[in-house]
């Protein structure tokens, strides 16, 4: 079994780790997506998108205060459906969930840098630079988590005092008044196209979720992990309420979704030239490097509970060292292929449809199995059940029509990932009769 470090991680340095996460694959990597499928009322889309994801965190918060663990929504899933195939696919599920987000802050952090400097052919910068910062949050991760705790609070405080600066500045610059909060007209586009970009703003926020994947280490986890959750969303709300108000207070929807990838660069432009250019993209660099470190750091410790509860296949393959730190390795070399070969949009469809997923299953099976359990108000269980099972299905029928190989790609890997582990769990069962 893995030795954890009880009490390696302070309240702050939690929260430093939950936001970086949230932020870092949030607002830079997302904000022009969630703008292109709901319009104007994009800072909207963000702002349901936290409340919805307050209420999925409900279930969270209720079981970490009962079963704190450094293997997080592993144990919590364990603990709802015992050591079987839902667990393991489930975990499954939010691991590959949390990797394909790696994979997006990486390219993210390529295509932000690359605005720095006139390249008129990316294809090939872009993944390279995102390799190299998914290499780099590797070697972080291998000092541990001492190390990661002061560079996730540093990083956090920059970034966001950063993104609130050039929210403010952005607002203040356009004449931004009140009324602008809520759009006028009629909506541009319809039910599912908003419904959906709910997903992926939904995605904007499940860096919470990685909160709950170091209980083990946090400081007194029966309060702080439910704290740490709370707090890290009521900031990454107000920041991503604030930046999308200060994006749409100076470009048009057209122009966000031209340059959907780098934005919040691109709103910089006209309002503070090129010094609001390069502050602009030193915060996503920040924001994206601190987000892969944090992602890292919370994933390979999920995988390594599933390795010790044996839900999971496991091989050296020649290497010494811990299982934790061979989970650090394949982690990243699977962030590396998807970052290769997956472009943003792409890469953030799959992680929300993996993310909505494993979470209607986690809340359902608080709802069915933990009743008797932990004490939860079902009402609230069910709303949070319900909006996800909405929102997946608007998401879904949105990517059926403008993306169908997607979803062939979201199907096929969600069958592959349920029946190869339902092989693996039945092979260890007859290896061990």
């Amino acid at each position: 079994m893995v030795k954890y470090k009880k009490n390696s991680l302070s309240l702050i340095g939690a929260i430093s780790m939950g936001t970086n996460v949230m932020i870092g694959a949030g607002i830079f990597a997302l904000l022009g997506q969630v703008a292109e499928l709901s319009g104007k009322y994009f800072p909207i889309a963000f702002m349901v998108g936290g409340i919805i994801s307050g209420f999925s965190a409900y279930s969270y918060i209720k079981m970490s205060n009962s079963f704190p663990s450094a293997g997080g929504i592993a144990m919590y899933l364990e603990k709802a459906y015992g050591k079987g195939i839902i667990t393991a696919f489930a975990a499954l599920l939010m691991t590959f969930s949390m990797i394909i987000n790696e994979s997006l802050v990486a390219r993210t952090f390529g295509t932000y840098t690359l605005q720095l400097f006139d390249v008129n052919d990316n294809k090939f910068l872009v993944p390279a630079l995102g390799v190299g910062l998914l290499i780099l949050a590797f070697l972080i991760n291998i000092l541990g988590n001492k190390v990661i705790g002061k560079s996730s609070l540093i990083m956090a405080v920059l970034k966001t005092g950063g993104l609130l600066i050039f929210a403010g500045g952005a607002i203040y610059a356009s004449g931004f008044v009140v009324t602008d909060l809520v759009p006028s007209g009629a909506p541009q586009n319809g039910v599912m196209e908003y419904l959906g970009a709910l997903a992926l703003s939904i995605l904007a926020y499940k860096g919470f979720t990685t909160i709950t994947n170091s209980g083990g280490e946090i400081v007194d986890p029966h309060k702080n992990v439910s704290k740490t959750i709370i707090i890290s969303l009521s900031i990454c709300a107000v920041v991503y309420l604030l930046v999308s108000w200060g994006v749409t207070s100076n470009l048009s929807i057209p122009e966000i979704v031209e340059a959907k990838n780098y934005s919040l660069a691109e709103a910089s432009k006209p309002l503070f030239g090129k010094f609001g250019l390069w502050f602009t993209v030193g915060i996503a660099i920040i924001a994206t490097a601190s987000g892969v470190i944090a992602s890292i750091f919370a994933v390979s410790r999920m995988t390594t509970m599933l390795t010790d509860m044996k839900l999971i296949p496991h091989s050296h393959f020649g290497m010494t060292g811990s299982v934790q730190k061979h989970m650090l390795v394949y982690v990243v070399v699977i962030a590396i292929i998807l970052t290769i070969f997956f472009d943003l949009t792409r890469i953030a469809s799959l992680g929300a449809i993996y993310y909505l997923v494993m979470d209607i299953i986690v809340h359902w099976g608080v709802l069915r199995n933990l009743k008797n359990k932990i004490d939860f108000k079902p009402w609230i269980v069910i709303c949070a059940l319900v909006l996800d099972i909405v929102v997946l299905f608007a998401f879904v029928w949105i990517k059926i029509e403008n993306d169908p190989i997607l979803i062939g790609i979201a199907l096929g890997s969600i069958l592959l990932i349920f029946f190869g582990e339902k092989w693996f769990l039945n092979h260890k069962t007859v290896e061990t009769e």
